[in-house]
């Protein structure tokens, strides 16, 4: 299938579904990146991977969140078997807060400096205080947290995103964050 347009005074080309923008010197091909991330049900998962979400949703009790009213609770399994909840700390200087992951990854850092983190969930809860339906997924700045403790590490983090409704699952945080900083 081959389509030519014009769009903003630039040609755009479709070639088998691959898109190319022609810009003044060069031609930019579209990446096709594919991210695999699961779906499954709570049921579906194994014991330790239901405990630790356990955990997260726990840890969403103790989430200070007095202005977005938005309790996020995480809970990481470590190489060496111990397992850390975190939980989301709002501040009124809004940059001052820290998600409930960072909570987490950064005090497995702080006491286990050298046990990798093999798995994460993550959990929340609305304003009224239910489950959320849809499963949560990390911010921006938690995202990138993730990587450098892969990278750290050199292992993924296996990553247990609940919602009542469904579950995803996924292997490493490229798959939520293809194109990562990872090198200064």
């Amino acid at each position: 299938m081959e389509t030519t347009k014009i769009i903003a005074g630039k040609k755009l080309e479709i070639q088998h579904f691959c898109v190319y923008l022609h810009s003044k010197s060069r031609i930019m091909k579209k990446l096709n990146l594919e991210p695999i991330v699961y779906e499954c049900q709570y049921d579906e998962l194994n014991s330790d991977e239901q405990h630790l979400i356990d955990m997260a949703i726990e840890a969403t009790s103790r989430s200070y969140a007095p202005y977005s009213n938005f309790c996020v609770g995480a809970a990481v399994l470590l190489d060496n078997g111990v397992e850390i909840q975190g939980c989301n700390q709002e501040n009124v200087a809004y940059p001052s807060g820290l998600c409930a992951e960072r909570t987490a990854l950064y005090s497995a850092g702080v006491q286990y400096p050298r046990s990798a983190v093999r798995m994460l969930a993550i959990a929340a809860r609305n304003h009224e205080g239910e489950l959320l339906e849809e499963p949560v997924s990390p911010c921006g700045s938690c995202r990138q947290v993730i990587i450098e403790t892969e990278t750290r590490f050199h292992q993924e983090v296996r990553i247990l995103l609940y919602g009542k409704k469904r579950i995803y699952v996924t292997n490493g945080i490229k798959n939520l964050m293809p194109l990562s900083f990872t090198e200064f």
